[in-house]
């Protein structure tokens, strides 16, 4: 078995193979020196353990009111990931959990009568599933003011708010997590992990997969064959698939979005914070722009981080290169790209207005959350960058879709997974799903099926 990548999407499918089958050889290439420092990098996304709680934009409006359906899904799919992460705790193969997960309290806080009312609604259909118990819902300043003291500082009375609470939100750093599984998958008889190693080809030879590799430091080119190949290199994955030749892999594009932060440098204004506050997004946003004021952990500190300010780019990884996106437009995908960037056009002109933010004007909007803000506590973080989906819609044009997707063979040899948010949280549920279409035979097998409901108990419930 190849991995492709050493990220949170590759190092939870390679555990779970290794819990499953610990026969199996696995190796895992990644061009990078070290572990899970693109995507999964703590710095590079928001560390939020995506569950339903506090995003807006994944419950939105519907002619029959807001549909919680999308909420209630990611929800269940966490609770996924908890469960194997717990488990591979009790067991040794990972750290103690505080290490790359803490508890965080999540809350939504929005402002304007209508806004209210959508959160007062979303609250009330959330709270019949037992997957949302706890949360709590207040439109009283006192009781908001006790949850997040800086987001009601200097806030002026005269508009309605209303936020919700959930006392058991989590702050996740995934690129830790990733680095400790992948520490124990390298540790394991028959499993390895080789660093600055880069994929260059990827070919069919009869039942096997040739795959190409080159070691970026000597320069020592060589192959191997394998019966599977996941492919979980990020922004990259696309090129990769698309060098296999399967059919699946044709009418899909790639749009790539980057991100910054702003970061607090007052040790004084981030201890008075402690939750994960997300609002609504800006009219025109794509969803991984979805504004939140942030408690995180990094490296064992309090961290508080306000954004992200989306902006556009070419490069696919964050150290990619700015030919990235020409070098993935092909006659297989023209058509589908240009459909999609005429239908996108309002996002493209969004995305510029936000790179051509001032850090001044970078401020006026954490105010909208932090009215007392003070420019001189806050300084610009570089996060990581997305690359969203561009699919074809079977007519001729092209679709922007954001999310994730995972592409796999006819005969399930090889599977590589696109998209964005909320991948790094609900890894554990799209890994079992790759490995369900992938090993259709091992799966419905009595050794695997025992082994799962340790591993996932809740994997198989209703």
């Amino acid at each position: 078995m190849i991995l492709i990548g050493a990220g949170i999407m590759s190092a939870t499918l390679g555990v779970l193979l290794r819990q499953l089958d610990p026969g199996l050889r696995i190796v895992v290439f990644e061009r990078l020196d070290r572990a899970a420092s693109e995507s999964s990098d703590a710095w590079n996304n928001a560390g939020t353990g995506h569950s339903g709680y506090c995003e807006l934009n994944y419950t939105p409006p519907s002619p029959t009111g807001v549909d919680c359906s999308k909420a209630i899904k990611i929800a269940a799919q966490f609770q996924q990931s908890l469960e194997l992460w717990e488990r591979l705790v009790e067991t040794g193969c990972l750290p103690d959990q505080p290490s790359f997960v803490r508890r965080v309290p999540h809350m939504s806080f929005v402002a304007g009568d209508g806004d209210v009312a959508f959160l007062r609604e979303r609250f009330g259909k959330l709270t019949q599933s037992p997957l949302f118990r706890g949360m709590v819902y207040s439109e009283d300043r006192d009781q908001i003011t006790e949850w997040a003291p800086l987001m009601m500082e200097g806030r002026s009375a005269d508009r309605p708010i209303a936020a919700t609470y959930m006392a058991r939100g989590a702050d996740v750093n995934f690129g830790a997590l990733a680095r400790a599984m992948m520490q124990y998958l390298g540790s394991e008889s028959g499993a390895a992990v080789e660093m600055g190693h880069e994929v260059t080809d990827i070919t069919r030879i009869g039942k096997l997969w040739r795959i190409d590799v080159k070691d970026r430091a000597s320069g020592d080119e060589r192959s191997l064959r394998a019966p599977f190949v996941f492919i979980g290199a990020g922004g990259y994955s696309l090129n990769l698939l698309e060098q296999s030749g399967i059919p699946e892999a044709k009418g899909y594009g790639a749009f790539p979005v980057s991100g910054q932060w702003l970061r607090c440098k007052n040790p004084a204004v981030i201890a008075r914070h402690h939750a994960k506050v997300y609002g609504q997004a800006e009219v025109g946003a794509p969803p991984m722009s979805v504004p939140h004021l942030d408690t995180r952990w990094i490296d064992g500190t309090q961290e508080l981080l306000f954004g992200p300010y989306a902006g556009i780019t070419t490069k696919f990884l964050k150290q990619g290169s700015w030919l990235d996106l020409l070098g993935s437009i092909g006659i297989h995908n023209l058509r589908t790209m240009l459909d999609a960037g005429i239908e996108n056009y309002d996002l493209t002109k969004y995305l510029i207005g936000q790179a051509l933010l001032s850090e001044a004007e970078r401020v006026a909007l954490l105010r909208r959350y932090y009215p007392a803000a003070r420019d001189e506590d806050w300084e610009l973080q570089i996060a990581g960058l997305r690359v969203q989906i561009i699919k074809s819609d079977g007519k001729g044009g092209g679709e922007l879709r954001f999310g994730t997707e995972v592409v796999t063979s006819a005969d399930g040899s090889i599977a590589a997974l696109l998209g964005a948010s909320p991948g790094a949280s609900t890894a554990v549920s799209i890994m079992l799903e790759l490995l369900a279409r992938c090993f259709p035979e091992r799966w419905q097998s009595a050794d695997w099926k025992q082994r799962l409901a340790k591993l996932v108990p809740s994997q198989g419930a209703p």
